[in-house]
């Protein structure tokens, strides 16, 4: 799938660039060529592809995107979402024949007890070491950040005594053009079981942006020939992702899927709704029967999530950086 996106573009009726000579063809000044490799579960596959349009579309300003979707192949999926990715999306040896400004890798949902026992690490390591050098920079969401570097410095994530699941204050730490501008303080959405300690990336080198008093790190980067940057959060994520996976939990939990009951997510709900969902905790603790979900009380967020706002921002310098390089190449010819 390849898809042009400039910032006029309504982002649900993107228009298809016909053909893969688009991926090869000379920039013309600001243009910029982003690749996402999409390796999130089948649930979330088309609504993360959304996610990233509307951010990029958010984020363009004076410059034209040309945006491919990708997966990995040894990423499991069902019949359906193969179809889609074998449909839409396009081949991985497409990177090794167009130029990429920039590439965007997600997380999958884990299936091992470890990275790097994951059916698709060894074309996620390959991945990793292409794009050291065949980008100007790449970034790595959650658990793809976890995984990078883990391949690239050997840092092991750390389990989590509970998931860090909510909207999150986070604050800027070091001066980077990645954080111009920044609101203060930036409301990130984090959603994993794991972490990866500061102290463990600053030693191995890696530069800290952000973090937060209760989710630790969440953006850090580090220069290769490509410039890699990393976040622990999902800054992709729209203000009713965290409620879908919160409801999504709740149902495994009724179906007998999980053991225990999921966590509210952090500064997320309003008063009233974290009310009544801790009544129907309750009861589903003595009613525990899928058809329970049907009694789901009306869920309403806070009005100060703010959801977006730090990511459009980040996004925003990432494409000034990339363009900064892509105006300077149109230059020296």
């Amino acid at each position: 799938m390849t898809i042009l996106i400039d910032r006029d573009q309504v982002v649900s009726s993107p228009a298809l660039v016909p053909g893969e000579g688009d991926l090869v063809r000379d920039h013309a000044g600001a243009d910029l060529t982003i690749g996402l490799i999409n390796n999130m579960p089948d649930p979330a596959l088309k609504a993360t592809e959304r996610q990233f349009m509307k951010l990029l579309q958010a984020a363009a300003g004076p410059h034209r995107i040309r945006f491919h979707c990708f997966s990995l192949p040894s990423v499991k999926r069902s019949p359906e979402a193969k179809w889609h990715v074998e449909s839409e999306y396009s081949d991985l040896s497409v990177l090794d024949h167009g130029k990429f400004d920039g590439l965007i890798v997600t997380g999958a949902e884990p299936i091992a007890p470890e990275l790097d026992q994951e059916p698709y690490w060894q074309d996620l390591t390959n991945l990793i070491d292409w794009a050291k050098t065949n980008t100007r920079s790449t970034i790595w969401s959650c658990l793809a950040a976890h995984a990078a570097v883990l391949h690239l410095d050997g840092i092991e994530r750390r389990r989590l005594p509970a998931k860090c699941h909510g909207i999150f204050d986070c604050d800027v730490v070091t001066r980077d053009g990645l954080t111009r501008a920044a609101p203060a303080p930036l409301k990130v959405s984090h959603s994993r079981l794991n972490e990866i300690v500061e102290s463990d990336l600053v030693q191995a080198g890696y530069q800290v942006l952000t973090r937060s008093a209760q989710a630790g790190v969440d953006v850090f980067v580090r220069q290769y020939a490509s410039r890699f940057v990393f976040f622990q959060g999902h800054p992709e994520y729209d203000a009713l992702s965290l409620q879908r996976e919160y409801l999504r939990d709740i149902g495994r939990y009724l179906a007998r899927e999980r053991e225990t009951y999921p966590r509210l997510p952090v500064s997320y709900f309003d008063a009233a709704t974290e009310e009544k969902l801790a009544r129907f905790e309750k009861k589903a603790a003595h009613q525990r029967h899928p058809a329970l979900a049907n009694e789901l009380p009306g869920l309403n967020l806070r009005a100060d999530i703010g959801v977006g706002d730090a990511a459009a921002m980040l996004f925003r310098n990432w494409l000034r950086y990339l363009g900064a390089d892509a105006d300077a190449s149109v230059a020296a010819r």
